[in-house]
């Protein structure tokens, strides 16, 4: 019996040390919370059951993995440690009545936060500055991101307090709409879609490179204020009114509650209204709110006695894919979407869900016919996560050769993900630009929804965006659950979107990999709807951020003589084609591209941006042969490394200084 119980715990052990890697240290989880929560719960009761196979290197007595190669590892002021679980009420009671018994019958409150999905992280202030930012890491030892976290807009650089030296404690996430962008241009670009924001937060915020961290959109709560590893106030709550008057970010949705009814309260109404919050959530944090009594509590091996973290239950299901069928959408791209037999997720009966393209499937393993999990956030489509086991008559899906709505042939261009219709007048490709077209981030037509585009297309109203600016009121009535006042509230929407700036009618067009940003920089430095169509591959390329890609798109795009009449039919619509051109930077920096790298002696990161920027110059994240000075600090790394390689030139603040009194 010994021996059955010790080989499972050594399973079980080394389970769990493989996917703390995948999940801590290389941001690839091959699991769910839920599956892996249920492994450790296992490991916990055997070893509970049985002491006698206690080991001091048990993920049971671990708080997480291991820093990641890569980063600078640093040593926390005081260990970041996880928190135990409690799955339901039950188990939530069970913790409110160990803590009454540890407190001895002394009254007590707690301090109720929503559990961000995130990365937690720990900020050090110096004389008010922003010094570092590490990493939970291991819990013990993280990761220096600093540079990186210096981009967080919602992260204070400089702040007025007390102590000369401080830390901060909190969450960095992707909100729902970044993390829907990022994979939306991801789309666009071919490229391998993000699974949910937690990953895409991790993963952005451990980048090598901070420029890309920044346009991922970061966000930054915080929820303790430490001052020598200790806790710089009497209470929990009072940390966070502290913090959030220091000016950082603290999520506004929390309680204090004086009893257990009102924190399950709490955490069932946050259960409810977790879609309708623009962050992922998944549970409920309740600390004991007094800093004295959670002293008075302890600690376990690896949590606190003090803290609990309340669990949602897992927004996943098990179900069969009975078939793989193609969407495609407004750039041509083929879509598989799988057709599962139905299953209740979070309250909603769900039928089908996205595969995103051919190299996902093949990353899943998945085949027709196997069982997989499946996964519901908010109002986001479906997708599959996991194959769970394998049909007993699987059979393999292929990408059709030809455009399963029109026939047209299918490609797939080098280095991208995904294959596409090669005919732009589709009409599956047809609905999804009048769609996009009219969107409200594009030309914002009040009214133009999925309905009705289904009927202006499928009635040959509409054969391509422009027919929009010849519907009548007229004809609008006579569709299907369309009275006078909606088809002359649409009319009035088609008016007004006439005088939308060109970004956003070059965003409508759909070309394949211009997205919004790409748009206003195309608009800004080509300056109009002529010069963007007769620019040269060349012209293109000087455009920030547009590389061969994207040229050789655009290029292809306007080599098709059906679109360029398009423009000219919406030129002839009266629709802007112009935009105030970019002037040129002016100022004795004018033409140089900079890098800052380090801490420098008395310029914040922000302020010296600031100055360069009014100077004529460019700030850029990455050092490059484009690059044309290296502003390097104290504490400078890979980034000095790299411009001394490339004998880029290299000035300290002072020279810096005099170069804008030039």
């Amino acid at each position: 019996m010994s021996e059955s119980v010790q080989a499972e715990i050594d399973q079980l052990r080394g389970e769990l040390r493989r996917h703390e890697r995948l999940y801590y240290v290389l941001d690839q989880p091959e699991i769910t919370d839920a599956e892996y929560d249920a492994l450790m719960r296992r490991l916990q009761a055997l070893e509970s059951a049985h002491p006698e196979f206690a080991a001091p290197d048990s993920p049971t007595v671990r708080v997480g993995g291991a820093a990641r190669d890569g980063f600078v590892k640093v040593d926390h002021s005081s260990p970041m440690l996880s928190l135990d679980n409690a799955l339901n009420p039950g188990e939530l009671a069970a913790f409110d009545q160990r803590a009454a018994e540890l407190i001895a019958g002394d009254e007590f409150l707690y301090a109720a936060e929503l559990k961000l999905d995130g990365l937690s992280m720990a900020v050090h202030y110096r004389d008010g500055l922003l010094h570092s930012a590490v990493t939970r890491g291991d819990g013990r030892t993280g990761e220096d991101v600093t540079e990186n976290a210096r981009t967080i807009r919602s992260l204070p650089l400089r702040v007025s307090a007390s102590w000369p030296a401080f830390e901060v404690r909190g969450e960095v996430i992707m909100p729902k709409a970044a993390f829907e962008r990022l994979n939306t241009e991801r789309e666009r670009g071919g490229l391998p879609l993000y699974a949910n924001p937690r990953n895409s937060a991790a993963g952005s915020l451990r980048v090598l490179e901070p420029a890309i961290t920044a346009s991922r959109q970061l966000d930054f709560y915080a929820y303790l204020l430490l001052v020598e590893g200790k806790p710089a106030v009497e209470s929990h709550w009072e940390s966070l009114e502290q913090l959030s008057g220091m000016g950082f970010k603290v999520n506004v949705n929390r309680r204090r509650a004086a009893s257990l009814a009102e924190l399950q309260q709490f955490c069932d109404h946050w259960e409810r209204q977790r879609d309708s919050l623009p962050y992922e959530i998944d549970g409920v944090v309740a600390k004991i709110d007094s800093i004295a009594q959670q002293e008075q509590l302890g600690f376990t091996a690896k949590a606190p006695r003090w803290a609990i973290a309340y669990k949602f239950p897992a927004r996943q299901a098990e179900t069969v894919v009975e078939a793989i069928d193609v969407q495609v959408g407004r750039t041509g791209v083929l879509t598989p979407v799988a057709r599962l037999r139905p299953v209740t997720v979070s309250g909603v009966t769900v039928s089908n869900a996205t595969l995103h393209n051919e190299e996902e499937i093949g990353r899943l393993g998945l085949m027709i016919g196997d069982t997989v999990v499946i996964e519901r956030s908010g109002d986001v489509i479906p997708k599959v996560v996991a194959v769970k086991a394998q049909g007993v008559e699987r059979r393999a899906f292929e990408i059709p050769k030809s455009c399963p709505v029109c026939g047209a042939p299918v490609m797939r261009v080098e280095g991208e993900v995904a294959s596409r219709c090669l005919s732009t007048n589709c009409p599956a490709r047809l609905k999804e630009s009048v769609r996009w077209f009219a969107s409200r981030s594009v030309m914002d037509i009040d009214g133009m929804g999925e309905v009705l585009v289904e009927q202006l297309v499928d009635k040959g109203l509409v054969r391509n965006v422009a027919d929009i600016y010849s519907l009548t009121a007229d004809q609008l009535q006579d569709l299907d659950r369309m009275g006078a006042k909606s088809a002359a509230r649409i009319i009035a929407g088609i008016e007004a979107s006439r005088s939308r700036p060109l970004p956003r009618l070059i965003s409508g067009l759909g070309i394949a990999f211009v997205g919004e940003r790409t748009a206003q920089l195309l608009a800004e430095n080509m300056g109009s709807m002529d010069a963007l169509m007769t620019a040269t591959a060349e012209q293109l390329q000087s455009v920030p951020e547009v590389g061969p890609k994207v040229s050789e798109s655009i290029l292809r795009f306007f080599a098709e003589p059906h679109n360029r009449a398009l423009i000219e039919r919406l030129k002839a619509e009266r629709l802007v084609m112009t935009h105030e051109m970019r002037r040129p930077a002016t100022g004795p920096l004018a033409g140089k591209t900079i890098v800052l790298t380090g801490t420098l002696p008395t310029l914040s990161r922000e302020r010296a941006t600031e100055l360069i920027e009014a100077a004529g110059g460019k700030v850029t994240g990455s050092v490059s042969k484009k690059t044309s000075v290296v502003v390097a600090g104290s504490d400078a790394g890979s980034k000095l490394e790299k411009a001394t390689l490339l004998g880029i030139p290299v000035w300290d603040e002072e020279t810096l200084l005099r170069s804008l009194e030039s």
